[in-house]
């Protein structure tokens, strides 16, 4: 997802570009099965018309795709490079079983009261105007249809072992400095009260959790990789210190036969009310 108004652009990935698909790609995988069995108690059946803000590369399209054969998905993306990746992907899946439509966020040339339910991940963190966002995918779902956002915040980003203990300090000033370009690395714990500003009913929110004791260490080990921040480092935002502290740390947590890892992802739930008033931004 590349957004005019958002923090996110993958060709800034310090890691690259494909190696950063690729941790999108595992970063999907790792935790689907949990989100998607909350996905369906929030009420996501197949047969939907299904809307995905922010698609990427489409690795959570593809699993959408597969698990809701009767459904239409619509994944919208800004990045047209990522899209022409999703495209890729799913070019054996019949078009009215899925569309990709370049769109942001925040004005997605979509009709009116269209979709039943609508999927943003790991989007909203990112977003400079994420109340603009929320109220744009309200105008597009149909009256009763829910919204599902999958996204993070720092403040209970998960657990290490052995402890990276620079990991906090260098997280805690990333989320600074996204939060001076626009972004909200504590986004999590605002989502309720998002969905409420933005007119949203019924409001919900759980927490889901990877693990490396379900899932294995791999995944986390790309996700705490120290050549991710090596961006960061390189403007600033981390000193050198702190980032030969960091590729300390992760060599010793990468290379710990015991090494384990948790991460808490958080999804909030809102419906668009049946009625025509909505909350104005």
């Amino acid at each position: 997802m590349k957004e005019r108004h958002s923090t996110y652009h993958v060709q800034h990935a310090s890691i690259g570009i494909e190696a950063e698909v690729n941790r999108l790609k595992t970063q999907a995988q790792m935790g689907w099965e949990k989100e998607f069995r909350n996905l369906q108690w929030y009420g996501l059946q197949d047969g939907m018309k299904v809307l995905e803000v922010a698609c990427g590369p489409g690795f959570m399209t593809e699993k959408l795709v597969e698990n809701l054969p009767n459904s239409q998905i619509t994944a919208i993306d800004i990045d047209q490079g990522l899209l022409d990746r999703a495209k890729g992907r799913l070019e054996h899946v019949p078009a009215k079983r899925v569309q990709f439509v370049q769109a942001s966020a925040y004005q997605m040339d979509l009709p009116e009261n269209e979709f039943d339910f609508a999927i943003a991940r790991l989007l909203f963190l990112h977003l400079h105007d994420p109340l603009q966002a929320a109220q744009e995918i309200m105008r597009v779902l149909k009256p009763g249809g829910k919204l599902v956002i999958i996204d993070i915040d720092d403040g209970i980003f998960g657990a290490i072992e052995p402890e990276m203990e620079i990991l906090p300090l260098i997280l805690k000033k990333i989320a600074e400095s996204q939060a001076a370009n626009g972004g909200n690395r504590h986004i999590g714990r605002s989502l309720p009260r998002l969905l409420a500003s933005a007119g949203y009913q019924h409001i919900d929110m759980d927490a889901v959790i990877q693990h490396s004791d379900f899932q294995g260490i791999d995944g986390f080990k790309q996700q705490f990789d120290s050549e991710r921040f090596a961006g960061f480092h390189q403007r600033g935002t981390i000193s050198s210190i702190e980032f030969e502290q960091l590729k300390r740390s992760y060599e010793t947590f990468s290379t710990d036969e015991s090494a384990c890892a948790m991460m808490v992802f958080l999804m909030a739930c809102g419906t668009k009310p049946k009625s025509k008033v909505l909350t104005e931004g």
